[in-house]
C-alpha cells in the first residue's frame, strides 16, 4: 500500500472496502455504525469511527485527516449554534433562582383538585419551565427533584410519578425554546424563528394531551392518584406573582423574534439577562449561580461533542452520494406520500430505541430530509401539485416539527429512553425499568398526538405562516 499516496489524498482503498462505488462506501460505513451503536458503543464514539472510515476510503488520509480537524472550529463558531448554551443556562439559572417550584406550588394551586391533580400540575408545570430551558433532559431531572418527592407524599404510584416527570421533560423538545429545535434548523437550514414559533401549539397540545391522559387513569384507578385538596381562590392568587417571571422570560423571547427587531440569538440572550437579573434580585447565592454556570457548561460540552462526532460522519455522507440515492429510492416507492412518511416515522420509532435524541437527529436528516423534500415535489413545487399541500418551506417546517416529536419519543423508549434514566438517576429509590413502565401511556398518547400533527399540518404552520409573514 502506497501511504504517500493516502496522505497526498489518492485513496487505494485504505480499508479495502471498494472505494471506487461511493454509495457502497456508504451504505458499507452506515452499517459499521449501526452495529457500534447496537452494541452500547456511544454515538460520537461510533459516528466519527464510521465517519473517518468513509472519508479516507473516498478520498485518502490526508484530506480526510484535514476535513475531520476542521469540523469542530467550523461547526462552532456558528452564530446559531450559540443559542444552545443561552437557553440551557436559562434553564439553570431559573432552577437556581427559586422559580421553578414557583411555577410548580402555582399549577398545584390552580389544577390539583382534579383526578390525579399533582400529576396535571406536574406536567404543565414541566410546560412552563420548558419554556425557559431547551433541554429535555435537564427539565427531567429538576422535577425529580421538585414534583416526584410532593407525588409520593400523597401517596402517588411510583410507576406513575416518575412517568410523568419523564414524559413531561419531553416537552422541552417543541415548546421554545428548545435545543433540538434549534440543532435541526443548523443541519436543514431552515429558519430558527419559523421553526420555534412552530413549536408552540403542538407542545402546548402534547401537555393538554398528557394532562388529560392522567385525568383519565386516575379516574380509572384513584389509588395510583389520590386527589389533593382544593385551594382557596386566595390561596390560588397569591400564587401567581411566581409565575411572573416566566411569563416575562416567554414573552420578551416571543416578542423579539415576532417583532423582528431581535434574532433569536439576540432573544435568547435577552431571556438570559432577564433571567439573571430575577435570579440577582432574589439574592440568589454566588455558589448557585457558579453551579448553573458549571452545569450549563457540562451539557453544552455533551451536546457539542456529539455534534462534532456526528457530523463527520455527515460529511462522509455528503462524498458518498448517499442521500441523493436514499431520496431517489423513496420517490420512487410505489406508495402514497403518506404511507411513506409513516414508514420513515416508524424508521425513527425503532432507531430511537437505541440512539439518543440529538444523535438520531444529527445522524438522519442528511438522508431523510431530501428525501421528504423530493417526496413533496421539490424546492419549486406549488402548493396545487404538491404531494402534503403546502410549499417547500412549510414542508420544511412541518417535518421539522414532526421529526422533534419523534425525537421525544426517543427520550422515553427503552432501552435508551434519556430521561428515564435521568429520573431514575437522580431517584435512586425508582429503579428505570419502574420508569419506563410509567411512561408506557404517555408513549401512546405521543403516537397519536404525531399521527394528528400528520393529518392537521396546519397546527404548526399556523402560528409562523401569520408571524413571519
Amino acid at each position: 500500500m502506497n501511504f504517500e499516496k493516502l496522505l497526498q489524498g489518492q485513496p487505494e482503498g485504505f480499508f479495502g472496502i471498494g472505494y471506487n462505488d461511493p454509495s457502497t462506501v456508504g451504505i458499507i460505513c452506515t452499517v459499521i455504525l449501526l452495529i457500534l451503536v447496537f452494541s452500547g458503543v456511544r454515538v460520537v464514539i461510533a459516528a466519527s469511527i464510521a465517519g473517518m472510515i468513509g472519508l479516507v476510503e473516498l478520498i485518502g488520509v490526508g484530506p480526510a485527516l484535514g476535513n475531520i480537524g476542521a469540523i469542530p472550529y467550523s461547526k462552532s463558531v456558528t452564530f446559531v449554534l450559540g443559542l444552545l448554551p443561552i437557553f440551557i443556562l436559562i434553564g439553570f439559572l431559573a432552577y437556581q433562582a427559586g422559580i421553578t417550584r414557583k411555577l410548580f406550588e402555582a399549577a398545584r394551586a390552580w389544577v390539583g383538585f382534579v383526578p390525579g391533580g399533582l400529576a396535571v400540575a406536574t406536567v404543565f408545570s414541566t410546560a412552563g419551565f420548558a419554556a425557559v430551558s431547551g433541554a429535555s433532559t435537564a427539565t427531567a431531572a429538576v422535577f425529580s427533584r421538585i414534583a416526584i418527592p410532593e407525588m409520593l407524599k400523597e401517596g402517588y404510584d411510583k410507576k406513575l410519578a416518575a412517568g410523568v416527570v419523564a414524559a413531561g421533560g419531553t416537552l422541552a423538545s417543541l415548546i421554545p425554546p428548545s435545543a433540538i429545535l434549534i440543532i435541526y434548523a443548523i443541519i436543514v437550514e431552515e429558519s430558527v424563528g419559523a421553526l420555534l414559533l412552530a413549536g408552540f401549539l403542538p407542545g402546548v397540545f402534547s401537555a393538554i394531551i398528557y394532562a388529560l391522559i392522567i385525568i383519565m387513569w386516575a379516574k380509572k384507578n384513584p389509588k395510583l392518584a389520590p386527589r389533593s385538596r382544593k385551594y382557596t381562590l386566595n390561596e390560588k392568587l397569591k400564587t401567581l406573582p411566581g409565575i411572573i417571571p416566566i411569563a416575562v422570560v416567554i414573552s420578551v423571547i416571543i416578542s423579539a423574534i415576532y417583532a423582528g427587531w431581535a434574532t433569536p440569538t439576540e432573544a435568547g440572550s435577552l431571556g438570559a439577562f432577564v433571567v439573571l437579573v430575577m435570579a440577582v434580585y432574589n439574592r440568589v447565592k454566588v455558589s448557585a449561580l457558579k453551579t448553573a454556570l458549571i452545569e450549563t457548561a457540562k451539557l453544552v460540552a455533551m451536546i457539542f461533542s456529539i455534534i462534532w462526532g456526528v457530523l463527520i460522519f455527515v460529511r462522509f455522507l455528503g462524498f458518498s452520494g448517499l442521500p441523493e440515492t436514499f431520496a431517489n429510492w423513496i420517490i420512487a416507492l410505489p406508495f402514497d406520500p403518506y404511507i411513506t412518511l409513516l414508514l420513515i416515522l416508524l424508521g425513527y420509532v425503532i432507531l430511537g430505541m437505541f440512539i439518543d435524541a440529538i444523535g438520531l437527529l444529527l445522524l438522519t436528516l442528511p438522508v431523510v430530509y431530501p428525501a421528504v423534500m423530493l417526496l413533496n415535489g421539490g424546492p419549486d413545487v406549488t402548493v396545487a401539485d404538491s404531494a402534503f399541500g403546502m410549499n417547500f418551506n412549510q414542508v420544511s417546517v412541518w417535518f421539522g416539527i414532526i421529526v422533534v416529536k419523534m425525537a421525544e419519543v426517543c427520550l422515553i423508549t427503552p432501552p435508551i429512553g434519556l430521561n428515564c434514566f435521568v429520573v431514575a438517576g437522580v431517584r435512586k429509590d425508582i429503579p428505570v425499568t419502574e420508569v419506563f413502565k410509567g411512561v408506557t401511556l404517555f408513549f401512546i398518547a405521543d403516537i397519536l398526538t404525531i399521527l394528528g400533527l400528520v393529518l392537521f399540518p396546519q397546527v404548526i404552520t399556523w402560528l409562523p405562516d401569520l408571524m413571519m409573514s
